[in-house]
């Protein structure tokens, strides 16, 4: 990467909105800050110059006209006296110097004409050393030199608690941004809470509407979003479970007529068309069923037996169902919805891959996890997420015997939800599918 690209990146804005109203804020603070340091430095410099200069014209005039009256020998008598802190008079032709051209010396030089009336040529120059000096030389009424040594000052100089009381401003506006930035932001991250967690299925506590009232209606908006998915929702389980019941009795109709027909190939054919409507409407109701949780409570369950059980069920009908591992003790779970996870895992493995291999483990978080083993054609890894939709089939043929309805998976997630569980597809090392289903 160029330096040019690095320095780019480098002033690029922050990621995150916490970071950008940090910089605005405190950024605008600290220039609002320094401007009105700089403003009130800059008064305060012109105020002591202005007074500086004022006194100096007024005092020095009364000093020159005090020191032309006297006699030449007590006018050193009088130079201490009359001299100031950032002036003193000399009584002779001063020190070697430069021409000061500076507009501070010209300033200098105007007050000190103006303050003894033009009687006297004055000439000002710079004296050359560590400390600005100015000099201005005259001659007085009997042609005595008098020499002006003068040391301008600047403002008065800083008082020791100030950069203490500095610190202390600039702590005390990272805090009001800090918690102003916070104040704007908690909601968002409230929002994002609430829409990580949105649960359709589940009834769970409405978003807070407390508040500023942008907050309260923006919260407000969020639970009636929320109410509408779940009605929504519920709407469309309800009118899958309603058409798939309506449709049980024609097929029972046309089923009882098929049974008295005439044996002939469209007999069996139709018989076989009737049979892969009602394993679509069985799965339908499933589905809705498990949309709901089934309605079934938890009990406590010996899990070895149980998975024993099922391996067996199979197995007295010549499937291929073996186990690799169990564990032992019991679980609280709802028996009949994860037998139906774990017969929709089987069937899958068998439809694919002829036999399955189930293998139930303990994590160190305290979850069992049953995993379903095959040695399948797998599923494309672009593919293992869509495979948990409802009517999705990894074959797209029009036959149910091999492409299913595409609901086994489906159901089976909505089911380990409500176990307060979770299901995971993914392919083998070696070839194959493994589902898993952790419960809690």
């Amino acid at each position: 990467m160029s330096t040019a690209a690095l320095l780019r990146r480098s002033l690029s804005w922050p990621s995150t909105l916490r970071s950008r109203i940090s910089m605005i804020l405190l950024v605008g603070l600290a220039i609002a800050y320094g401007l009105s340091f700089s403003v009130l430095y800059l008064e305060r410099y012109m105020s002591a110059k202005a007074v500086m200069l004022g006194t100096l014209e007024s005092d020095v005039a009364t000093s020159i006209a005090v020191l032309d009256r006297l006699p030449a020998d007590e006018r050193a008598g009088f130079v201490d006296w009359l001299s100031r802190g950032n002036y003193h008079f000399e009584l002779g032709p001063g020190l070697p110097g430069v021409p000061d051209t500076s507009g501070h010396g010209a300033e200098i030089a105007a007050k000190i004409e103006d303050a003894v009336g033009h009687r006297f040529p004055i000439r000002i120059e710079s004296i050359p050393g560590p400390i600005s000096r100015l000099q201005a030389h005259l001659n007085l009424s009997d042609g005595s030199p008098l020499t002006i040594d003068v040391t301008p000052k600047g403002i008065m100089p800083i008082a020791s608690w100030l950069p203490y009381v500095f610190v202390v401003q600039m702590l005390v506006i990272v805090l009001c941004t800090w918690f102003a930035v916070r104040l704007a932001i908690r909601p968002l991250a409230e929002f994002a809470a609430a829409a990580d967690a949105l649960d359709p299925n589940k009834k769970g506590e409405a978003l807070s509407d407390r508040g500023p009232s942008e907050v309260a209606h923006a919260a407000k908006a969020f639970n009636a979003m929320r109410d509408r998915i779940a009605h929504y929702l519920e709407e469309r389980v309800q009118i899958l479970a309603a058409i798939s019941h309506d449709l049980q009795t024609p097929i029972t109709r046309m089923r009882l007529r098929a049974d008295i027909a005439d044996e002939s190939p469209e007999k069996t054919k139709l018989l076989q068309d009737l049979g892969e409507i009602e394993r679509l409407v069985q799965d339908g109701i499933a589905y809705a069923r498990s949309a709901h949780g089934n309605g079934e409570k938890s009990s406590r369950i010996d899990l070895a037996s149980f998975i024993e059980s099922i391996c067996y069920d199979y197995q007295d009908t010549g499937k291929s169902v073996e186990i690799l591992g169990l564990i032992q003790g019991t679980v609280a779970t709802k028996p009949h919805a994860l037998r139906r996870i774990l017969t929709n895992f089987i069937d899958n493995a068998l439809k694919f891959a002829g036999a399955a291999e189930i293998s139930v483990e303990r994590r160190d978080t305290g979850d069992v996890v049953i995993t379903v083993l095959d040695r399948g054609p797998g599923i494309p890894p672009d593919q293992i997420e869509s495979a948990m939709q409802p009517f999705f089939r990894l074959e797209q043929s029009r036959n149910r015997n091999t492409g299913g309805t595409g609901l086994g998976l489906a159901i089976a997630q909505q089911l380990a939800q409500t176990l307060g569980g979770s299901v995971r597809l993914y392919n083998r090392d070696g070839g194959g599918l493994a589902a898993e289903v952790a419960i809690a």
